[in-house]
Order: C-alpha cells, then sequence, then structure tokens
C-alpha cells in the first residue's frame, strides 16, 4: 500500500532525495512524500513558494502554525491537521492545537483569533468574505501588505492539501501515534489514519 490512491514512481536521485529527508527527520517515509514522488521538483519549488509568500507577513511559527491548522481543519484535511496540529502542540501547548482543530481557539491572542477565522473563510468559502473581515486584521495590527501575504499563504497550503487529499494521500500512523491524544481525538473528519 502506497498511502495514497496512486502508484508509487520509480526511484530517482530527486524522489530519493525527498524519502532521505523524510527518513533522517522522522525515521520514516511520509505518505504524502511518496504521493509527491511523482513530482518531487513541483513540491520542491511550491514550498519554495509559500514560504515566499509569507515572508513579508513576519509571522513566526506559531502564527504560521495557527494558519495551516485553522484552514486544514475547515477544509476537513486530516493529514494536515494531524501534521501541523502536531506543530503546533508543540510551538505552544496541546490545548490550544485541540482548539484552533475544533474551531474554539482557546489561549489564542486577538490577532491569532483573526488570523484563524480568515484562513478558515479562505478554506471554506473564498467569495463570501467582507471588507469587514480584513478590517479585524486590520484592527490587530496587520496592514494590507500582510493581508495579502497570508492570504496567498493559506491559499497556496489549501491547492497543497487539495493535492493531495484528491489523490486518497492517508496519514501515517507513525504521525497518529506520536500526537498527544487530544490532537488526535480533535481530527475527526478527513481520510483515516494508514495502517
Amino acid at each position: 500500500m502506497t498511502g495514497s490512491f496512486l502508484e508509487e514512481p520509480p526511484v530517482s536521485r530527486q524522489v530519493q532525495a525527498l524519502f532521505d529527508e523524510d527518513l533522517a527527520d522522522g525515521g520514516y517515509v511520509w505518505n504524502v512524500s511518496r504521493l509527491w514522488a511523482h513530482q518531487p521538483d513541483t513540491l520542491k519549488r511550491l514550498f519554495e513558494l509559500m514560504s515566499q509568500a509569507l515572508a513579508p507577513s513576519g509571522l513566526d511559527f506559531r502564527q504560521r502554525g495557527i494558519l495551516v491548522t485553522a484552514a486544514a481543519s475547515a477544509l476537513g484535511d486530516s493529514y494536515c491537521s494531524l501534521a501541523w496540529g502536531g506543530k503546533l502542540g508543540k510551538a505552544s501547548d496541546r490545548a490550544v492545537a485541540a482548539g484552533v482543530l475544533t474551531g474554539s481557539d482557546t489561549g489564542l491572542t486577538d490577532l491569532e483569533k483573526a488570523m484563524a477565522a480568515w484562513a478558515r473563510k479562505i478554506a471554506k468559502d473564498p467569495n463570501a468574505t467582507t471588507p469587514a473581515d480584513l478590517q479585524a486584521l486590520r484592527d490587530c495590527g496587520l496592514d494590507d501588505g500582510q493581508i495579502f501575504a497570508i492570504t496567498a499563504f493559506v491559499a497556496l497550503r489549501l491547492a497543497f492539501s487539495a493535492i493531495n487529499d484528491s489523490l486518497g494521500a492517508q496519514p501515517d500512523a507513525q504521525l497518529a501515534q506520536s500526537l498527544p491524544q487530544r490532537v488526535r481525538e480533535a481530527v475527526t473528519y478527513g481520510r483515516p489514519v494508514a495502517t
């Protein structure tokens, strides 16, 4: 089983480099890497573009985690919700991560709550956003350049999730097992964890 609907492609030098990164970081090859092995250069460029888009925002790692976790959970993407819920839990705590995953936003600052709400709107219905939604971000101290940056970043993350979800990428059993129970239990949607 490959952890997705696609068969793994032959292992090229680029594919092996992708797999080696996973092995060095966590000791196993992620299902999402097996999926993106079909276009490892596209994956690399997509993540470079995400970094470039977010850079003008000036956000820290916790704030980035809030954006990704809020958007992934609103989309119903279990893989990114688990992966980034775990990262957010380490950058803050389990209760904060579980709160963002479930939409309660317990423990967030006003700015973080506004960013989480914005990320969820982008994920659920970008045509339903209003000037008032942007004003909420401005009222918390973000300027228009920062708002554009976080919007572009979230939209690119959603594109990444859409590819993964459409092609059946399942969250890794090792990933799920490594997370606090509170984070795991908050993710009740999306594709099931691989066995």
